[in-house]
């Protein structure tokens, strides 16, 4: 568990850089065509911000799991790696469906705040598991 919790963090870290790269640069630069809006590049960057922020999270659960209640924990680093394939996937998606050529991404929009949730249960079974901590 802890190898494939470090084996996530780091490749959906390395793919968190590279999104908010193109965001930065690529994306950004697209805004003129009309094919991505303000809207679509912001809420791929936050995209790429909750990716980051929970492959580091990934990464210290992975460090911290044998301190803890072991099921607790892995429960809560299974829930970071759904929010985050759910969650940002999602919005990587729907923000840039017109660019890529896609037609309508917006059955995906249901998806993001279930990934949103996997992702605040996960942030719940750390507290849970610090308080059973004896």
């Amino acid at each position: 568990m802890k190898k494939r919790f470090l084996v996530f963090s780091g490749f959906s870290g390395a793919i968190g850089v590279a999104l908010g790269a193109m965001a930065a640069h690529f994306l950004k630069s697209k805004l003129e065509t009309g094919l991505i809006t303000e809207d679509n590049l912001q809420a791929f960057e936050t995209a790429a911000k909750y990716q980051l922020f929970h492959s580091i999270a990934l990464l210290v659960l992975a460090a911290f799991i044998d301190h803890f209640n072991e099921k607790l924990i892995a429960k809560a680093g299974y829930c970071f790696m759904a929010g985050i394939v759910l969650f940002s996937g999602s919005l990587y998606l729907l923000t840039t469906a017109k660019l890529m050529g896609l037609s309508d991404m917006r059955w995906l929009g249901p998806i993001t705040p279930i990934g949103g949730l996997f992702l605040i249960t996960g942030w719940l079974l750390i507290a849970y598991a610090g308080l059973k901590k004896k």
